[in-house]
């Protein structure tokens, strides 16, 4: 079955209307919806698939075959151990922003272009996309990206995260990626077209989200939950280790600059505002600074004691 899949060319037709209510569907019961015919081209996708896989094989494989999570499941096979490991992740990833790009992988052909390109056309789809939240919670036209440039135009940080999980010879004894929701605002995410392995929660049944060529899987992080008072939900994923094949993921993040102050939308406060969520303030205010600091230490852990540790600072 997997998640629900919307067809994102009809935000502009005149099919508006009921994509844009399917959409505020998905964000209120899902948190998790795959885009199809986005906009981005097929050929620069096409691209991305290419120079990420060939930057893993140049790059990162012989570290990654070093790397702890593989020494550990070794020696846990070695002593025939029922143990599962819990603490690292079956995962080789990499961060690309702005800030960083003196660090970018430099010894794949075309990574570097390819990926400018691609975060660009990806950061005017996170845009769209946060227009659309706006008008289905009833927000002015650019109320979420103001919340997170926090005053600063485009101040916000887009960071995108590119790994690998190679396929594991004992999928039972450790994790791809530990269940954890995502800290900032909008994720937009380009899976493997062929390779499984991410799960989110919905109704306690961990489900898959199923791999689907060239679309984009949107799911809303914590500050998406704030700023909605609660109407759209962060929602806890994980990726399950595969035997065969191995999978690649470029997951794209949209979150407030670290100064910003996040909280409930005043205007979803209002009593005066019709057929909204008419409610008080189930958050806290705080800045999202404070926030990464209490996350980086409790991602795997349950989301709520992070706001309520936030709200103390």
């Amino acid at each position: 079955m997997g998640i629900p899949v919307v067809d994102f060319s009809k935000v502009d037709g005149k099919e508006r209307v009921d994509t844009l209510a399917l959409i505020d569907r998905y964000c209120q019961e899902w948190g998790f919806f795959q885009l199809i015919n986005h906009g981005i081209s097929e050929e620069l996708l096409d691209r991305v698939k290419k120079v990420a896989t060939e930057c893993y094989k140049l790059e990162r494989e012989a570290d990654f075959k070093n790397s702890k999570p593989v020494q550990l499941l070794n020696e846990l096979v070695e002593k025939n151990s029922d143990e599962k490991i819990e603490n690292v992740d079956w995962e080789d990833v990499f961060l690309l922003s702005d800030e960083n790009d003196e660090e970018w992988p430099s010894k794949t052909i075309g990574f570097k272009k390819t990926m400018k390109e691609y975060r660009a056309e990806l950061k005017k789809l996170g845009h769209k996309v946060m227009e659309i939240m706006d008008e289905n919670l009833g927000l002015t036209k650019g109320y979420i990206k103001n919340a997170f440039d926090g005053g600063v135009d485009n101040a916000a940080f887009f960071g995108t995260k590119v790994s690998h999980y190679p396929p594991c010879p004992h999928p039972e004894k450790v994790n791809a990626l530990r269940a954890h929701t995502d800290a900032g605002g909008v994720v937009l995410l380009f899976q493997d077209d062929e390779v499984k392995g991410l799960q989110m929660l919905k109704d306690g049944v961990w489900t898959d989200v199923q791999p689907l060529k060239n679309a984009i899987v949107i799911n809303t992080g914590d500050q998406i939950e704030v700023l909605s008072n609660g109407r759209y939900k962060s929602i806890l994923h994980r990726v399950v280790p595969q035997t065969d094949g191995q999978r690649r993921s470029i997951a794209s993040f949209y979150n407030p600059s670290l100064k910003a102050t996040i909280q409930p939308a005043p205007q979803l406060l209002d009593a005066k505002v019709e057929n909204k969520v008419k409610d008080a303030a189930k958050y806290p205010k705080f800045v999202f600074g404070d926030y990464m600091s209490v996350y980086l230490e409790q991602k795997f852990q349950p989301k709520e004691p992070r706001f309520q540790a936030v709200a103390a600072i």
